[in-house]
């Protein structure tokens, strides 16, 4: 598989280095290369891009401002010189970080993982019976026969499960999620709830209920919801 990618780094040999770097990988073709996040934000939107390598520190608009302009598609590692930056890369669901001086080994690791990303995507979702989120730092593998539902929050979700009494928490977005998730087995009810279809056991109301949780089924989602249950009646 071959990527598309940028590289968006204020500093001119940090810029050099990476651009050496994608041109030396055989899967990797680079779009542009820019000196700001000001820059980028001009010119990226006509391009399209797979990969972005991307600076956090810079003037004017830093790297983590930038990134939540980034198209969706568009998968982001974040380039630091500080360590304590891969927590608010992660805030905002990047798929990796490299802290500089970066190699090309650090480098090749993290372009690899762009690429079993997308592969991951282009496999039909009914395929897919498990999934990886970040939760406390480590990748958490969850089967997805056994999710009751999902709940959006400002900067993170929580997944219940049936065999947790807790749910799993992980940085990232609900758009993410329902994107990972095969619209098959589960579907969005609410600005802040997925819930999957085969473990609706009771609606009271036009209330989805789990255990004590009463989940709303909001109006924008109502018909489609609608139509689901007409289906099974």
């Amino acid at each position: 598989m071959n990527l598309t990618c940028a590289i968006v780094d204020d500093e001119p040999l940090a810029l050099d280095l990476l651009e050496s770097y994608v041109n030396k990988t055989p899967f990797l073709t680079l779009k542009g290369k820019y000196s700001s996040a000001v820059q980028a934000m001009k010119e990226l939107p006509d391009k399209q891009v797979d990969l972005l390598f991307l600076d956090i520190q810079m003037p004017e608009l830093n790297g983590l401002e930038f990134s939540k302009m980034v198209d969706a598609h568009t998968r982001i590692v974040f380039s630091t010189a500080f360590e304590q930056y891969a927590i608010d890369g992660y805030k905002v669901n990047a798929l990796d970080y490299l802290l500089k001086p970066i190699s090309y080994v650090d480098f090749l690791q993290a372009a690899n993982k762009a690429v079993q990303w997308f592969e991951l995507l282009q496999q039909p979702k009914e395929e897919i019976e498990s999934i990886f989120v970040k939760s406390d730092y480590k990748l958490v593998q969850i089967e997805l026969k056994k999710i009751l539902y999902v709940e959006g929050l400002k900067d993170y979700v929580k997944i219940y499960t049936e065999d947790t009494v807790r749910p799993i928490l992980s940085l990232m977005s609900m758009k993410s999620m329902e994107e990972l998730l095969p619209t098959s087995r589960f579907m969005r009810v609410h600005r802040s709830y997925i819930v999957q279809k085969e473990k609706i056991r009771v609606i009271d109301r036009g209330r989805i209920v789990f255990d004590k949780t009463y989940i709303p089924v909001s109006d924008s989602y109502k018909q489609v919801f609608q139509t689901f249950l007409d289906k099974r009646s």
